[in-house]
């Protein structure tokens, strides 16, 4: 897996080069130069959305003490670090956010069905809002038939993301255990065990319409916030865009990245992405690109300490397990 993400890292590296090579460094030095300090604040707004994305996941906790906004909040931070830095394809903060929330005290079970539900729940959320992109979109341009087959495509991707819910609650996991603990005997008891609790609290979030419509309402909001981002470093850099093409660049910015997830970072990806899409609302390539930057910029000033907060965590819980060893 590493050595894939090294080649798809490298060719999104190369592709980022291109574009520069290609576009000019000189409107784009311009265009950051221009916005200066501004691209911080920018950054910064990210903040908002987290917090967002934090009261969605925490509405999913079903079962025992639900964490506060500040420790899901926490949780979050690191999670989009993860994903937004590392190869991990996009599921090596999920996997990171668990294990902070069940240090914390947690219990794993809910913790867990939490954060099944809400990755499952992202999709549909992130579904509505490119979708909302697209609607957007039809209304800037007049050829729309390369829009609508897109929007089609879209809905084939629905009934994928009703089975897995459905498979969810039909107790997916336990029947997976249960088929190793067959081949593989007592050794595997346990794990047959955490996986029938881990269905059943699963079963009991999605028996809570009130708190999935609740959850999905909530990450819309986040999606629709994260485009303060792309509005404020526009802002900024003096070439400033209403709302409504903010959430169209920022919602088909984002599914751009989250298709290219194979590639740390969407490195090359983004950026093409945004100039492409710059393009069909009057940005020039300089202007769209150094809001693409603005993005790095963003992952520097906040994911970066996030990775850092992450590996001094788990370096301290290294040498406190040493410790009574020794």
């Amino acid at each position: 897996m590493i050595r894939w993400a090294s080649l798809f890292g490298l060719i999104g590296v190369a592709l980022l080069t291109a574009i520069l090579v290609y576009e000019g460094i000189g409107p784009l030095t311009s265009a950051l130069q221009t916005a200066g300090v501004g691209l911080v604040w920018a950054s910064l707004f990210h903040v908002v959305p987290m917090m967002v994305m934090a009261i969605a996941w925490r509405v999913l906790f079903v079962a025992g003490p639900a964490p506060s906004l500040g420790q899901m909040t926490y949780a979050v931070w690191l999670r989009e670090s993860v994903n937004g830095l590392l190869p991990v394809a996009r599921i090596g903060g999920e996997v990171v956010s668990y294990r902070v929330l069940t240090r914390m005290g947690f219990r794993p079970t809910p913790v867990a069905a939490s954060l099944i539900s809400d990755i499952t729940l992202t999709l549909v959320s992130q579904f509505l809002f490119t979708v909302a992109g697209l609607v957007l979109l039809l209304l800037r341009i007049d050829d729309t038939a390369v829009v609508w087959r897109v929007i089609f495509g879209l809905l084939a991707f629905l009934p994928m993301v009703a089975g897995l819910v459905a498979i969810q609650r039909m107790g997916i996991v336990n029947m997976g255990a249960q088929l190793v603990g067959a081949l593989f005997g007592e050794r595997w008891a346990d794990l047959v065990g955490n996986a029938a609790r881990l269905d059943r609290v699963l079963r009991l979030v999605y028996r809570r319409p009130g708190r999935i419509l609740s959850a999905i309402g909530w990450q819309l909001i986040g999606w629709t916030l994260g485009t303060g981002e792309i509005y404020l470093a526009l802002q900024f850099m003096g070439n400033p865009i209403d709302l409504y093409d903010a959430v169209l660049l920022e919602s088909l910015a984002q599914a751009i990245s989250s298709a290219a997830f194979v590639v740390p970072g969407a490195v090359g990806v983004q950026e093409g992405g945004f100039i492409l899409l710059g393009s069909l609302l009057g940005l020039d390539p300089g202007t769209a690109l150094a809001v693409a930057i603005a993005r790095r910029i963003r992952d520097a000033i906040i994911f970066l300490p996030g990775l850092v907060t992450w590996q001094i965590a788990e370096a301290h819980k290294l040498v406190t397990r040493r410790q009574p060893a020794e």
